[in-house]
């Protein structure tokens, strides 16, 4: 044992000698720099590399165009049949290519948000026939909550409605951005239905998400409202609080009966407040 202190005091010794000999400057200088001059070359590098794969994801996105553009024109103008348009030989060719496939599902979903009727059918059925329907609801299932949220935006936008259950178990996720995305879906693809089972939601729903819910329901312009009362009889009072503010915002005064009842038996002075200001817009506007 006192030898092996001995040991550690010689070393100790040693290298702060050799510190103040200054020796190790020289070499370490030079290492920091051709560590520098490494790492900066490395940069350096990755940036043209990035630089050139943007330059060619951008030369192929618009040779895509040309081919994707003449599918849709044929299929929503000229009642070409999508048996037909796998036929065509530049559209074969590309048919598995993934970047391919994610310009085509873009393309069609922002000329969904553009076009009513019977046109944006006929988007929808040339989505579900291409397999990118398929497509979006692998990414239901990915780990990244950020391809999560495009998914279920492609799924609502196409109007998928046989993936609400699927989207409906999204929303019950912590991630605010990602419960959002997917309760605006919910309510777009099934309404009122979309929302009601809120009513046994655990988790305390925040005023930024009630905002972005109650728009959903503007935007979608949801005319059928039954079932909104449900909302009222939940046990958490955030979506106690949420059914009074849709009735308020929607004005609904044929719930106003069920705001009445909650106003005489509340779960706290809060709600009670809020319903009985609700009541008070309601009854209003009856008269």
């Amino acid at each position: 044992m006192h030898k092996l202190l001995l040991r550690n005091v010689s070393d100790m010794t040693n290298l702060w000698e050799l510190y103040k000999n200054g020796t190790w400057v020289e070499p370490f200088l030079s290492l920091s720099i051709d560590l520098f001059v490494g790492a900066s070359f490395l940069l350096y590098l990755l940036i043209i590399w990035s630089r050139y794969k943007n330059i060619k994801k951008e030369k192929l996105q618009k040779q895509y165009s040309i081919v994707i553009e003449k599918a849709i024109f044929s299929i929503i103008f000229q009642d070409i049949s999508f048996s037909e348009i796998q036929q065509d030989k530049e559209y074969a060719a590309l048919a598995k290519n993934s970047f391919f496939r994610e310009v085509l599902t873009e393309t069609l979903i922002n000329l969904h948000k553009n076009y009513e009727g019977a046109y944006a059918q006929k988007l929808e059925e040339f989505y579900q026939q291409a397999g990118l329907m398929d497509k979006s609801l692998k990414k239901l299932k990915n780990l990244k909550w950020e391809i999560k949220c495009k998914g279920i935006s492609e799924l609502a936008e196409m109007n998928v409605t046989e993936a609400f259950e699927g989207i409906l178990n999204v929303s019950k996720s912590r991630n605010k951005t990602l419960k959002i995305t997917a309760l605006n879906a919910c309510i777009k693809l099934a309404g009122v239905k979309g929302i009601t089972h809120l009513s046994s939601h655990p988790f305390p729903i925040d005023e930024w998400t009630q905002v972005n819910i109650i728009h959903a329901f503007k935007k979608h312009d949801i005319g059928d409202t039954k079932g909104v009362e449900l909302l009222l009889h939940s046990q958490n009072t955030t979506i106690v609080s949420l059914g009074l503010k849709i009735i308020k915002e929607l004005r609904l005064t044929q719930k106003a009966s069920y705001v009445a009842d909650l106003a005489v038996a509340p779960p706290n002075a809060l709600i009670q407040y809020e319903a009985q200001n609700v009541l008070k817009e309601l009854t209003a506007q009856t008269i």
